[in-house]
């Protein structure tokens, strides 16, 4: 069961996995937000910084989530090639700083994502 703080998640493809990951960005639930990633995915919080398995992503999501973000997710394109998929988003992201500015961010992220044995799709490589 869920409620109001408690995102939906749906992994069963990757523009759904997109979708997930907003609302858990939205919902500021780091566990579940991690959870969309395999164990050793890599993701770039930053320009030249790459971090590798759920652990240190998880301490770089926790970085975005400080933010208090809302988050909308576009996918502009998905290319299959049986259980791998490259899923290219537009996005924006609106958070307020520890010194309550505005922060907006936004791009087009490419994102590698991967079936799993029982189907649902998760996160191999994120490149907001």
């Amino acid at each position: 069961m869920t409620d109001a703080t408690t995102p939906e998640i749906d992994t069963s493809t990757p523009e759904a996995l997109m979708q997930s990951f907003a609302a858990c960005v939205h919902a500021g639930d780091l566990d579940r937000l991690v959870a969309l990633y395999e164990p050793d995915a890599v993701f770039e919080p930053r320009s030249g910084v790459v971090v590798e398995g759920r652990e240190a992503i998880g301490d770089a999501l926790a970085e975005m989530l400080a933010l208090r973000p809302r988050m909308a997710v576009t996918p502009v394109q998905v290319l299959r090639a049986d259980d791998i998929a490259l899923v290219v988003n537009d996005w924006t992201m609106t958070g307020t700083g520890p010194d309550g500015s505005v922060v907006q961010q936004g791009g087009r992220s490419a994102d590698v994502v991967r079936r799993q044995t029982d189907g649902s799709w998760l996160v191999l490589v994120d490149k907001p």
